[in-house]
């Protein structure tokens, strides 16, 4: 703090400090009046006593003259070093201390008093996301290292060579400054009609402009309606494995996830005496996954029709995740089921994500068919939840048009011949030839679901398996517990890779289940 300093902030306080007064307080030659000292300690935020020198006169009456001259001018010293430093000095702070002034006890308090620490909620506790979880992470940690992993964990379409149809990025291109604003929460209006003629061909009924939500893929969109449902204590019932999103959200919101068996012995259908006895007075709805992810499955009509069957019977809704639904290979058609089920209250799921290899533009959708009129209060909580989003991506809204009207270049992939098939059959008999390894043919997307011999190969916690493989062989998946499977013996596998670096990873899982026994 300069002198100018000074006289400024007296000024402040309706005081007039005059500059060679100052000067001469400064140097010693004047001691201020007491009133002045007062002043200029209040400015200095020190003690007036202090500053006046009161503290050192009992001194001077029990020193010697040569102690007095010399603790005198010591102090002297102090004052003016604190009168041209000001308190924000680390001197003026030290002579204080030295002369045992006063330290206000609010300081010592803030400075005692460590730091809160900030937990996680504690409602994340039973939520669980493996796909990206504890071996993503240790992955992650071993590529910042400069080791090369390869990632079978995770529906990526992009980075193993799958590319956006042309058409459809030429559109975004064309439309980006018209997608500079907000659309409405719901979605643009060329968008919505483009998926509900989608959900016409689908033989979804009921089914208006209003009951069509865009979202930034179907993920957003599942944990809006798993928050819309959802009170403390209601149950929801969800396949095992399943989606974990779809438990999480359900766990987020407040709800309690049931899960129902799907039967690997039936080509992982859903085991339906299974599902229809974890029904109770609690349970809200169903949840379907089909095709299904992390199986492949497909479900058949009639398998579907029973499940109508029970959510008819018990008044329950009905939510159906379809986001692969154009990747059915062996000519297996996907019958939605909302289509099944026009007097009850369905939910139907899908986007571009995976059919247009566009993961990472973020459009998906959700269609509202059936009995709408039994869930008019669930459907004011999602406009009131689609509101607070504002709106979903509008650059990847403004596509959906041409991706649905347009050429389905994914057709291609799944047909004999096609790059998913067959790779999808090369996985298939590769994992089946491994000794202790078996495997369900997927009708669906990109993955594969095989089951491990846990008394050959001694496992009993699949994490550690998979954390075994990636430090060994390089190789990423997800082990069947992240997909809210209740043992340790199966895992999944994404065939995306092109042909040449599956064979090689193949390879190298046959070599490492090989020797492996669990510790």
């Amino acid at each position: 703090m300069k002198q100018a300093d000074l006289i400024r902030c007296a000024a402040q306080r309706g005081e007039r400090l005059g500059k060679s007064q100052v000067s001469q307080y400064v140097s010693g030659k004047t001691v201020p009046r007491r009133d002045v000292m007062r002043l200029l300690a209040d400015i200095l935020s020190v003690d007036a006593a202090w500053l006046a020198g009161a503290d050192m006169q009992g001194a001077c009456a029990k020193g010697a003259g040569a102690g007095k001259a010399a603790s005198s001018g010591g102090r002297a010293s102090a004052r003016r070093e604190a009168a041209r430093r000001g308190p924000s000095s680390r001197d003026s702070a030290h002579v204080a201390s030295q002369a045992a002034a006063p330290v206000p006890s609010s300081s010592v308090s803030q400075r005692s008093i460590p730091m809160r620490e900030f937990k996680k909620s504690s409602k994340l506790d039973n939520v669980l996301y493996d796909v990206r979880g504890p071996v993503a992470d240790e992955a992650a940690r071993m590529e910042s290292e400069g080791l090369r992993i390869l990632k079978l964990n995770i529906g990526n379409p992009a980075p193993f060579g799958f590319r956006t149809p042309d058409e459809v990025v030429t559109d975004m291109r064309q439309q980006l400054p018209e997608c500079e604003g907000y659309s409405d929460s719901r979605g643009l209006f060329s968008a919505r009609k483009a998926i509900m003629q989608y959900a016409q061909l689908k033989g979804l009924p009921n089914v208006g402009m209003d009951d069509i939500y865009t979202g930034n893929g179907v993920s957003e969109l599942i944990q809006l309606c798993m928050n819309a449902l959802l009170d403390t204590g209601d149950e929801i019932l969800i396949p095992s494995p399943d989606y974990p999103l779809w438990t999480a959200c359900a766990t987020l919101a407040g709800g309690t996830p049931v899960h129902y068996i799907c039967d690997e012995e039936a080509e992982w259908n859903p085991d339906l005496a299974d599902l229809e006895s974890k029904v109770t007075s609690a349970t809200k709805a169903i949840v379907i996954i089909n095709p299904n992810n992390p199986t492949g499955a497909v479900y058949p009509r009639e398998v579907l029709e029973q499940i109508v069957e029970i959510a008819r019977k018990h008044q329950l809704m009905i939510f159906s995740d379809e986001i692969y639904d154009r990747l059915c290979m062996d000519g297996i058609e996907h019958v939605s089921i909302a289509s099944l089920a026009p007097d009850l209250p369905c939910v139907t799921f899908s986007g571009l994500s995976k059919s247009h290899m566009i993961a990472g533009y973020r459009i998906g959708w959700m269609i509202l068919s059936g009995n709408k009129r039994c869930m008019r209060d669930f459907v004011l909580g999602v406009n009131m939840l689609s509101n607070m989003r504002l709106c979903s991506n509008v650059p990847a809204q403004s596509i959906v048009q041409t991706a649905l009207g347009g050429h389905q270049s994914v057709k291609g992939y799944v047909a004999p011949g096609g790059r998913v098939y067959e790779q999808r059959n090369y996985v298939y008999e590769a994992l089946n030839a491994i000794p202790g390894i078996t495997a369900v043919k997927p009708k669906a997307a990109f993955y594969i679901f095989p089951k491990m011999d846990v008394e050959r190969f001694n496992i009993t916690d699949d994490e550690q398996f998979a954390l075994d493989l990636l430090h060994e062989k390089r190789i990423l998946i997800t082990r069947g517990g992240g997909f809210n499977w209740g043992k340790p013996d199966h895992f999944r596998i994404v065939y995306l890779p092109r042909m040449g670096i599956l064979r090689e990873a193949l390879d190298d899982l046959a070599d490492f289940f090989e020797h492996y026994r669990q510790n």
